[in-house]
């Protein structure tokens, strides 16, 4: 089960993003524009930016959240998009002994199909922490020969070998990670993954996002979500058919 947190946001996101974009119209002061925006004027003005499809203003607000309980194969899909900052917990310098995991629901639901994957699980285990010792006691080797001391080359070795045992970790592999995108990157964000067809895990985290995210700047994320909560499905051909379903479910979601 995933977790998501909101770590830091810009203060004040919808008002940064109506004194950044009014700023665009005026030859005011910046402290002037933002001093005169009452919080009518602030929805208003984002109200029309979203209307007239200027999007560069609300690049001047960024959300942060941390994210746990996730896999590898999340990992891949998630850093795909790239207008957005990423610090992940590294496999290089964090040893997988007793590697936790995320197992798919489909996975288990079903009892035959749990058996198989916990064995498999189990058996990468099995095997990372074989290779681990074998690298390990090799590489030490080695860097006592070269004058190391006891301590040292132990630290050195146990960080080599797991640089080379991780190939054999499954993407189930759990992971966590801190990720910063801007407003305008977190609407595309959640357009992708919050549809029915995006995949389930990354589909769950975007809407734990989504809920976070608007709950502090419901001017900004008003309408987010995937494509049928603002108008005609993106998907053509492939559309999942529950267009009022999905938009109920975001109505709910933003309450």
């Amino acid at each position: 089960m995933p977790t998501v947190t909101l770590l830091a946001y810009t203060p004040d996101p919808a008002r940064t993003v109506a004194c950044a974009a009014k700023l665009c119209y005026s030859s005011s002061s910046i402290n002037d524009l933002r001093e005169g925006l009452t919080d009518e004027k602030v929805k208003s003005f984002v109200e029309m930016l979203s209307d007239l499809g200027h999007a560069s203003p609300i690049e001047h607000a960024s959300f942060t959240f941390g994210i746990e309980g996730v896999s590898r194969s999340l990992l891949a899909q998630i850093t795909r998009h790239r207008i957005a900052s990423f610090s992940v917990k590294s496999q290089r310098y964090v040893s997988e002994g007793g590697f936790e995991y995320v197992t798919p629901p489909e996975i288990a639901n079903d009892p035959e199909a749990l058996k198989i994957f916990e064995k498999s699980m189990a058996d990468a285990q099995k095997s990372y922490d074989a290779l681990t010792d074998i690298l390990k006691e090799k590489h030490k080797k080695t860097f006592l020969a070269e004058g190391k001391d006891e301590k040292t080359a132990n630290r050195m070795a146990q960080k080599k070998a797991i640089e080379d045992a991780r190939f054999v970790l499954p993407n189930a592999c759990e992971t966590k990670m801190v990720v910063t995108m801007n407003t305008r990157s977190l609407l595309n964000f959640f357009s992708l993954r919050c549809c029915n067809r995006a995949q389930w895990e990354i589909r769950e985290v975007a809407n734990l996002m989504l809920k976070l995210a608007y709950s502090v700047a419901p001017e900004l994320f008003k309408s987010a979500g995937p494509a049928c909560v603002r108008g005609k499905c993106s998907e053509g051909s492939m559309s999942c058919g529950k267009a009022a379903e999905v938009k109920k479910f975001y109505e709910e979601l933003k309450k």
